[in-house]
């Protein structure tokens, strides 16, 4: 018969014992969360689920995506920077989410030092059209036009310190010319104005303007990266059109808790590279309007240079401007 005490204490060792293999378990154990911090059916959405789902082959688990919106991305950031570092809640947001938001919000969190950088996934540069009301054939003639014109051509954007709203900004100061701003609600009501001639300009993504002007219905000077996109190789680059270094890219990332060990880290980094790396998937994105990256881009060590650039670019530009959101 088994002593009481000595009982207790095999007992508690095989508890123990047979812990061991649940503790050591390697990641992921278990699905992984994407938190989407805008509704679903936009363009950060489809990203998320595009690349999430590839990544379920290399990582051996669901990869689920949550929408998280509300405060200009701030409300889904927020909750994976209050997440455990376990690699298994992680941030997809872009240029709007991980860089400008610090600048025109008071936020709870740093964009930097709460966050590990895992991977950045595709470049989203905009396209300067017009209404084919605007009497110009390209950027050199727009350029000329809006300096004869000084605050009568106007520029429609989709948001306060949006994308839309920052390139017009530092439109009118690289050129020197005078604009009307005209907010709007959204790309749909903009698009709509636009097509009628009752504004003039606009920075569009690639997604939403192509179709109008592939049909014919709008004027299209300029790519805001340094080469052409893929799909439009007719539209030529703002070097290419007499703005050179005039680049704006919605880009997109994938962030983890900064607690997140390395080699959890590099794991969902892989997959990321993995995904990108699939011809269905380099073929949506494409078809996007999004440019990939190169392969020594991909790291998260670039990606963490690369954040941290575009806020030393941005911020004071942002600041300057006198854009904040309360």
């Amino acid at each position: 018969m088994i002593h009481p005490r000595l009982l207790a204490v095999l007992t508690a060792a095989a508890t123990l014992l047979g812990a061991v293999p649940a503790l050591s378990q390697p990641f992921p154990a278990r699905p992984v969360t994407i938190v989407v911090p805008y509704p679903a059916g936009g363009p950060t959405d489809i990203i998320a689920r595009l690349v999430g789902e590839r990544m379920r082959a290399s990582l051996g688990q669901t990869v689920i995506i949550e929408n998280v919106g509300g405060a200009g991305g701030n409300l889904g950031v927020g909750r994976v920077a209050r997440s455990p570092g376990d690699g298994y809640t992680l941030s997809i947001g872009h240029w709007g989410s991980h860089v400008v938001n610090g600048a025109i919000y008071t936020l709870p969190y740093d964009l930097l030092a709460d966050f590990a950088p895992v991977a950045l996934i595709s470049d989203g540069p905009q396209l300067i059209v017009a209404s084919k009301a605007v009497p110009a054939k390209n950027l050199a003639e727009l350029i000329a036009w809006l300096k004869a014109n000084p605050g009568k051509a106007s520029l429609g954007t989709t948001g306060v310190g949006g994308a839309s709203h920052l390139a017009g900004i530092l439109f009118a100061k690289s050129t020197g010319t005078d604009i009307q701003v005209v907010p709007y609600r959204g790309a749909a009501p903009r698009m709509q104005d636009m097509l009628a001639g009752l504004i003039h300009l606009a920075f569009d993504q690639a997604a939403s303007a192509l179709p109008q002007v592939h049909g014919g219905n709008l004027l299209a000077y300029a790519v805001t990266s340094k080469q052409r996109l893929a799909v439009a190789p007719e539209i030529p680059s703002v070097d290419e059109a007499g703005l050179p270094g005039f680049y704006i890219s919605v880009w997109h990332g994938l962030w983890a808790p900064k607690s997140t060990p390395k080699e959890v880290v590099a794991k969902l980094n892989a997959a990321v590279v993995d995904a990108l790396s699939d011809k269905t998937v380099r073929e949506r994105l494409a078809e996007l309007g999004q440019e990939l990256p190169a392969r020594e881009q991909l790291t998260p060590e670039a990606l963490g240079a690369y954040q941290k650039a575009e806020i030393e670019k941005w911020w004071p530009i942002i600041k300057a401007a006198g854009i904040k959101v309360d």
